[in-house]
């Protein structure tokens, strides 16, 4: 480990949350600021000690504003992550690089969504035509043949890691059934109180083949806050702190966003790759040293090329792992065990950041014994992000 490294020199020191729904009822800007206010009560810091803030590019909630409605004085650091639900690790990545840097003394990082009230990802009407901006053009390749959805796109990676290894469509169901046992027990996930069968996944209708509409996150209304400072100041805050051990973001040969059907092979996910090798190498861990994970749901086939990816099983075996239980409740490597973007929310992963936290804590709903180091990963197809958090 060198000594330029972010690992162990910051800390998750608050957490904050809206109740997660289907329509708010409150603008986005509402629902960031109680998400922030909330992180930053939970932390025991007042909101004028802020002086820095990371999100998301797609996000509707600048961060000037931010910072004037919670009264900061000099704010010297600010970032948005692009790339989606790729970016869910990358704002506590730059959070943590501020913080070790000396940049910023405290960073809150956000992100709230009305995505189901106001607006709707993957509806396949997009305007690309009136904006050829280079990515719009590159997706008039793939639209023509029917790939207008993130469903679609992903259904072509899953066909082809079907074919290769041997993956069925219960195998993907074995995936909901689990992080929809683990929502069924989490008060906060929108699917509380209901869990589902693997036939009640295979009855599903269809999307885009081989995805059932159980294979598919939610679309959330709701908001997700973390205040990360220093790891010496942490030790004198209230709550236990979580240390950010590792952050990586990743992207590999060939990479497009969710359309990268032109490498040799696209079975993987090798932009998790660039992120894993990095993750182990800043944190000195490796996939023994996790009692939980937080693996990026938002299309179940995408779960299983990532557990390879970080060497928790080898190349095709993810669907062995999977129909032995060891990502369920119980299992050797529990994983989404807030019920993920499948069963609480879809809040863009930073729900997923969350959950990793209340696990080191030892707080969560669903709590796995004795955790030290939970892995959180960001979305995939896209470029992506990776964290290690753990005790102190």
């Amino acid at each position: 480990m060198s000594d330029s490294s972010i690992s162990g020199r910051a800390a998750i020191v608050g957490l904050g949350a809206t109740e997660f729904s289907k329509n708010s009822g409150r603008t986005e800007l509402r629902l960031a600021l109680e998400a922030t206010l909330s992180a930053l009560q939970d932390a025991g810091i007042d909101p004028s000690e802020v002086e820095g803030f990371s999100s998301y590019s797609v996000d509707k909630v600048p961060e000037y504003e931010m910072a004037r409605l919670l009264g900061c004085k000099d704010v010297k650091f600010f970032s948005q992550v692009p790339h989606g639900g790729g970016a869910a690790c990358g704002p506590v990545m730059h959070a943590a690089m501020a913080v070790a840097t000396g940049v910023a003394k405290v960073v809150v990082v956000y992100r709230a969504m009305n995505e189901r009230s106001w607006y709707r990802f993957g509806t396949g009407t997009y305007g690309f035509a009136s904006t050829p901006i280079f990515e719009n053009v590159n997706y008039g390749w793939y639209m023509p043949h029917g790939f207008h959805t993130p469903a679609a796109w992903v259904g072509m990676f899953a066909q082809r890691y079907m074919h290769t290894y041997g993956a069925t469509s219960e195998d993907f169901g074995r995936v909901a059934v689990a992080v929809r046992d683990f929502a069924a027990t989490n008060p906060n996930a929108f699917f509380y109180g209901k869990p589902i069968t693997l036939e009640e996944h295979q009855a599903s209708r269809w999307i885009c083949e081989p995805l059932h509409l159980l294979d598919c996150c939610q679309e959330s209304d709701g908001a997700v806050a973390m205040v990360i400072t220093s790891a010496e100041r942490a030790r004198d805050l209230r709550q236990t702190p979580v240390m950010i051990k590792a952050g990586s973001q990743g992207i590999a040969s060939g990479q497009q966003i969710m359309t990268s059907y032109y490498r040799e092979d696209i079975t993987g996910l090798p932009e998790m790759g660039v992120v894993a090798r990095e993750l182990y190498r800043q944190s000195g861990l490796g996939p023994e040293a996790f009692q939980t994970a937080v693996i990026y749901d938002h299309f179940t086939p995408f779960v299983l090329p990532q557990l390879e990816e970080f060497g928790f099983v080898e190349r095709g075996g993810a669907k062995d792992f999977i129909r032995a239980g060891h990502h369920a409740r119980g299992g050797k490597l529990p994983i989404n065990t807030h019920g993920g973007q499948l069963g609480e929310a879809y809040i863009h992963g930073m729900n997923g950041v969350a959950e990793a936290v209340r696990q080191v804590r030892g707080t969560a709903v669903n709590q796995v014994p004795a955790v030290e180091n939970v892995l959180v990963t960001a979305g995939t197809g896209v470029p992506t992000s990776g964290l290690i958090l753990g005790a102190a």
